[in-house]
């Protein structure tokens, strides 16, 4: 665990948030904190009933795509994208989304729980027990990736 010194500085002269991080190398704890800094530093749209909504990144839960659409999913409520899987997938890699299988991507900080099946395939179970299937294709890098991420 690193030893973290937080200094906030709040006056009338700042007029944009200014996040700067000093450490001596880049290292997986480092790299966890990068992740989430730029999750909550990105919007992207959704679409329900008609209307146009902008999200917080940080308030997707999973999204998944079946029939050529795309879903997003919060907590509370579920739109829909014009971005294929695959486009958001290079754009939240980086920001603590995993690709679980064909058709799903989940933010691995809402992961409650991880059990594994005897067919090599995983459970992740989320909030509100929504349980989403990890493929065999994807099973041993997302073991690694939360390994990396939780340990």
């Amino acid at each position: 665990m690193v030893n973290m010194k937080l200094t906030i500085n709040i006056a009338d002269q700042y007029t944009e948030l200014e996040i700067t991080v000093n450490y001596n190398r880049m290292d997986d704890e480092l790299n966890k904190l990068v992740s989430s800094i730029k999750m909550y530093d990105m919007k992207i749209p959704g679409r329900k009933e008609g209307r146009e909504c902008v999200l917080e990144i940080a308030d997707i839960v999973y999204i998944e795509s079946f029939e050529k659409r795309t879903f997003l999913y919060t907590l509370t409520d579920t739109f829909e994208n014009n971005f294929k899987l695959f486009e958001l997938e290079e754009k939240l890699i980086n920001r603590g989304f995993l690709r679980t299988s064909r058709n799903c991507l989940v933010n691995t900080n809402f992961i409650k729980s991880i059990q594994t099946e005897s067919n090599s395939r995983l459970i992740i179970t989320m909030p509100n027990e929504i349980k989403l299937i990890v493929s065999r294709l994807y099973a041993t890098e997302i073991k690694q990736k939360l390994e990396e991420l939780y340990v």
